[in-house]
Order: structure tokens, then C-alpha cells, then sequence
């Protein structure tokens, strides 16, 4: 597994989904995890797709070279309503809206629905729980997404600087309290939504709450390790 915290140009969807496949290709990992809003930036007026949206193609292509599953983070309208702030989930065949943040920012909720439940991917046998930025923050979510039956909690964020030893005793928490694995990929450098600095130092972490893989605050950073 990979987190990567990518150069992201705001509001460019076509752009940034070529750096996410770059990325994908370079990162050597069979699952890869993105920020929040990674292929438009923190913009919370940034123009919502769909999971068909023909941008998205560069992705797919490194996800089909590569045999990855890539976790992306967008504003996304789709069958169900929205606009949410979603994670798609891409692989070789396509994209798919694999979870819709619960839990909104102020900010976020006068702009987009929040998701009703919890969510789980399945990856070659790992049960991915999946979160987006303050689903992190609250007890509940981690607690309702361990309780589907869940071997890792991933989730992509966007923090400022100051905030990044939050980031860290957040996904402590989260791994002691639930015994489970978990991943977070954090936006770094500067990303719209008054984020001038966001705080990078993505990493994962193993179920005892031992830090085994940590970026730093730079863009263009990814780190990887094994899950057993």
C-alpha cells in the first residue's frame, strides 16, 4: 500500500489525473491512497463529476498497466444525488464512488450532502474501511466501519501544517482502539481553500499504533509499506 500526496493544480480535473497516474505508475503499490479533493484541490465551489467522467482515463490506464487500485478524492455527483466529497475507487476497468464523507466541515455542508453509511473495499482479500478527512475526528465513524469486519481504515485528508500532529494521534487512536491498520494520505503544499501550507506527512500505520511509513511535508512524496 501507498499514500502519496501529489502536486495538485486547483480546479484542473485532466491535469491532476495525469499526476495521479504518474504517481501510480512510480509507487510500486497494489492499493494507492490520495488526499481529499485530490483531483480538483480543496475547492469547495470546484465543478462536481461523475465516476465516467473521460478525465479520468489516465488513471485508469496506469491503474490496467500496473494492476493498482487507486483511492481518489473529488466532488462527485452521481445516481444517488449530491454533490458529495467522494472517494473513487480506480481500477483497470474504471472508477466507481466507493464512499461519500459522512461527516462535513461547516463550510463543506453548505456546499455538499453528506453520505449516509460507512463503507468497506475488498482487495484481494482486504477489507479497506474507508474515510475522508473529519470522518477521522469522530469516534463513531471509525467504530461503525470496524464493525463491518474491516483489516485497514484509509483515509485521505487535507490538514493545515499546525495540524499535523493531529493527523497522527488521530490514526493512532484509530489503529490501538480497533486493532486495525491504518493509512492516510495528506494533501501537502498549497491547495485552495485557504490551505496556503497543508500539512503532508502522510503515513501509515500498523495495528499496534507503530508508525512504519511516514512522508514529509513535501509535495510529490510517497511512502509504502506491506500490510500482514
Amino acid at each position: 500500500m501507498a499514500v502519496a500526496q501529489p502536486l495538485c493544480v486547483s480546479h484542473d480535473v485532466a491535469a491532476n489525473a495525469v499526476r495521479h497516474a504518474d504517481t501510480v505508475r512510480s509507487a510500486g503499490a497494489r492499493v494507492v491512497v490520495f488526499p481529499e479533493l485530490s483531483l480538483t484541490g480543496y475547492e469547495l465551489a470546484a465543478e462536481a463529476i461523475t465516476a465516467g467522467d473521460p478525465r479520468l482515463s489516465p488513471v485508469v490506464e496506469a491503474c490496467a498497466e500496473t494492476t493498482a487500485t487507486a483511492l481518489v478524492g473529488a466532488p462527485v455527483r452521481d445516481d444517488t444525488g449530491g454533490p458529495y466529497i467522494a472517494t473513487l475507487a480506480i481500477d483497470g476497468t474504471g472508477a466507481a464512488v466507493a464512499y461519500r464523507k459522512m461527516w462535513l466541515g461547516a463550510a463543506e455542508a453548505e456546499r455538499f450532502a453528506a453520505g449516509t453509511e460507512p463503507a468497506v473495499l475488498t482487495v484481494d482479500g482486504w477489507r479497506l474501511g474507508l474515510a475522508i478527512c473529519k470522518d477521522t475526528g469522530v469516534a463513531r465513524h471509525a467504530a461503525d466501519t470496524a464493525a463491518l469486519g474491516i483489516d485497514a481504515y484509509l483515509a485521505g485528508t487535507v490538514k493545515s501544517a499546525e495540524e499535523a500532529g493531529l493527523q497522527d494521534e488521530r490514526a493512532r487512536r484509530i489503529a490501538t482502539e480497533h486493532g486495525v491498520w491504518v493509512a492516510v494520505a495528506s494533501f501537502a503544499g498549497s491547495t485552495g481553500g485557504g490551505y496556503t501550507q497543508a500539512a503532508g506527512r502522510s503515513g501509515i500505520w500498523a495495528a499496534d499504533g507503530l508508525a512504519v511509513a511516514s512522508a514529509g511535508p513535501e509535495t510529490g512524496a510517497v511512502t509504502r509499506a506491506t500490510l500482514r
